[in-house]
């Protein structure tokens, strides 16, 4: 059910994205002065986050269930930082020991029925807390919201007196489908605490179409051939297999699920250096911050070719000649990583251009397809590995995370990838998170088709009048959608036909840019829409993307066109009408605090 523009317009600051969802991934930042407020770390904004991006703001019960762990393990001067695998807190462990900062793992076996339940903990100095939440975010390892929130349950029923029934016709029961775990959270002793407890959990499951928790391999199953495009049938408990619409002869085993988007990235690079080697990689194009930040500070680095167009791949191929010809005997790149088109500037590669450096000089190509979708384009032929950040789209809901990775066995490496894949790939998405990201997904493509649809039609209408469109006093400078760029990049991967006959669009994103940062404001402070972070959301959402992802490096990103005016827009199913009003009265706010200046 769509979310009406008046009613997320005067959503309050702070306040979590979706409202009244315990495991929100966004929120609320209504005006153009909070997104500076918090980057700055204002009091005022700062004071009163309920939540915010898992990967940047560390959920209230994951603090908690960290702050049981420091004081049971830890010294007074220590901080625990939780990971599901005792791997994954390894590598946290080695980055943070790396910066020199002293770090040890233990772990945390929670009390309850088999199988246990076990957290592993990093802890280090809290004065160093910044080192190792920059592996937090860069790698989105961390323990999910649900998993903290199941083992504070545990540890509750564990320490909790066992009160008397009297009838055991009158206890509370849960309800069908829900972990029990789920409905307990740590501390909650009142009716007040039942009653919210019953209404997030209420809206969580959507009148209950869920699958229980000893489904959840079967959820995860699910997801896989979804994801491997295998899927001919999937509604109302009918299933029926055919052959995958990616391109390439994909099979359920050759998918695996993360409990990131980011996960999946980082992932796919530590998977190209043990099964390739460590050598450098690219990065092509803009990308989302941490991507870059990954090929940075693991392995020996990348070159980064920021503006991802044709011209990019000129200065690339000088490269990859002066490297082949300094050393013949070894590949010059290890992998080149690109968004399929790019946020915030949504610009496509050229793939088929890529593809063939990649052949002739023998290295990898990862496309995250996360904004273009596999509904939408067909990418994966020109793919050694594919990623993509299930939190988006493919859920719609944005109240649980989730990654995906793909092997295409298409490909020259795919044997020595698959083995090294499958030799070392741990299963660390929590199974309650797999449940509802299972549950969101069912309908992701009819959803995808309704949200390109609006966004085609908005963009349409912002384009006409940009600058960009011809109109030449407009405040509006230029419209980034893939319509509009790099056009022909994108058109040659866009799907023609699908198997229900409708072509691929061009997706739900799209940033404009305007020609003051006041015309910026205006136009962002006057959306009838959700204000915050991340994308892909059945309603629509915008943020001021350079100022939230790029606040302490604005020049530099300045350089590749990511200017500090830019807006980015993630458009939802709301009603199209409503949606066309809306933001012609922003554009409107924005052409009066222009002719003002």
């Amino acid at each position: 059910m769509a979310i009406a523009l008046q009613d997320s317009a005067v959503h309050p600051v702070g306040e979590p994205i979706p409202p009244y969802t315990d495991h929100a991934i966004s929120v609320s930042l209504p005006k153009w002065e909070d997104n500076v407020g918090y980057e700055e770390g204002d009091p005022r904004v700062l004071d009163v986050m309920q939540t915010g991006y898992p990967r940047f703001f560390i959920h209230k019960n994951i603090t908690k269930l960290a702050s049981i762990c420091a004081s049971k393990f830890g010294t007074p001067s220590e901080s625990a930082m939780l990971f599901p695998t005792a791997r994954s807190a390894e590598h946290c462990r080695v980055f943070v020991a790396a910066r020199s900062v002293p770090a040890r793992v233990t772990h945390f076996a929670m009390p309850g029925p088999a199988p246990t339940t076990i957290v592993y903990a990093v802890l280090f100095p809290t004065s160093e807390f910044g080192v190792p939440k920059q592996f937090w975010q860069h790698t989105g390892l961390g323990i999910s919201s649900r998993r903290a929130e199941h083992c504070l349950a545990l540890l509750a029923a564990h320490s909790a007196p066992k009160a008397a029934t009297k009838n055991k016709h009158y206890t509370v029961k849960p309800p069908r489908g829900v972990p029990s775990a789920l409905l307990v959270p740590a501390g909650s002793d009142g009716e007040e605490d039942t009653f919210e407890r019953d209404q997030a959990l209420f809206l969580e499951e959507r009148y209950g179409r869920n699958l229980s928790a000893q489904a959840a391999e079967e959820a995860k199953r699910a997801m896989k051939l979804r994801i491997a495009g295998v899927l001919v049938r999937d509604e109302r408990g009918e299933v029926e297999v055919g052959v995958s619409v990616r391109g390439a002869s994909v099979q359920e085993s050759d998918v695996y699920l993360y409990p990131t988007g980011m996960s999946a990235i980082w992932s796919a690079h530590q998977l190209a250096l043990g099964a390739i080697g460590e050598r450098k990689s690219i990065c092509f194009g803009f990308p989302y911050t941490d991507t870059l930040k990954t090929l940075q500070k693991w392995g020996p680095g990348c070159h980064f070719l920021g503006n991802g167009v044709d011209s990019d791949i000129d200065e690339l191929e000088k490269i990859l000649a002066d490297e082949h010809a300094r050393d013949p005997s070894t590949p010059p790149t290890l992998a080149l990583f690109t968004e399929f088109p790019s946020n915030p500037l949504l610009r496509s590669a050229n793939l088929p251009r890529l593809r063939q450096l990649a052949d002739k000089y023998d290295f990898l190509i990862v496309i995250d397809d996360t904004i273009g979708n596999f509904v939408n384009v067909e990418a994966l032929p020109y793919a050694d590995i594919m990623v993509s950040s299930l939190s988006k789209i493919f859920s719609g809901e944005a109240n649980v995370m989730g990654g995906s990775l793909v092997l295409n066995p298409a490909r020259k490496h795919y044997a020595a990838l698959k083995t090294h894949q499958d030799a070392t790939f741990e299963n660390a998405y929590f199974d309650a998170d797999a449940i509802f990201m299972e549950r969101n997904s069912r309908d992701f493509q009819r959803r995808i088709a309704e949200i390109d649809a609006n966004t085609e039609a908005l963009c349409d209408l912002l384009h006409a009048a940009s600058v960009q469109g011809g109109d030449a006093s407009s405040p509006l400078t230029r419209v980034y959608y893939p319509k509009y760029e790099t056009a022909a990049n994108y058109e040659a991967c866009r799907i023609k036909r699908d198997r229900g006959g409708r072509p691929g669009g061009f997706g739900g994103l799209f940033s404009v840019d305007f020609s003051s940062r006041a015309a910026s404001a205006a136009f962002f402070d006057a959306l009838p829409c959700f204000k915050g972070p991340s994308l892909g959301t059945n309603f629509t959402l915008a943020c001021p993307y350079t100022i939230i992802a790029h606040y302490v490096e604005l020049p530099w990103a300045a350089r590749y066109g990511v200017n500090d005016t830019l807006v980015r827009v993630s458009v939802g199913m709301q009603d199209r009408e409503e949606l066309v009003r809306g933001f012609e009265g922003a554009l409107a706010a924005a052409r009066a605090v222009a002719a003002a200046e």
